[in-house]
């Protein structure tokens, strides 16, 4: 069975309409999601890291800005007496 994702297509091209280079094949709006396109056709080069996705890009710009999550010791201790404030310790 083979899954069909428009992103893994060679027709797929994000410089044209619709992103796709099929005349034919209907317009699928999510280009990263399974479709049934009778078009489909893989890309060996579907996985090149040089093609990774917009949002994948925009995820990792806004971890390195704002980290990822994890806070360190400075930030913890800042927390802990903001809780004493707020507790009335």
């Amino acid at each position: 069975m083979q899954v069909h994702v428009c992103r893994m297509c060679v027709f797929f091209d994000p410089h044209v309409a619709r992103q796709c280079r099929e005349d034919d094949a209907d317009e699928v709006k999510e280009k990263e999601r399974a479709n049934f396109c009778d078009y489909f056709k893989p890309t060996p080069d579907a996985h090149d890291p040089r093609f990774a996705s917009a949002e994948s890009k925009a995820k990792d710009q806004l971890a390195g800005l704002f980290g990822d999550g994890q806070s360190d010791a400075a930030e913890d201790a800042e927390l802990s007496e903001a809780d004493k404030l707020f507790r009335g310790d």
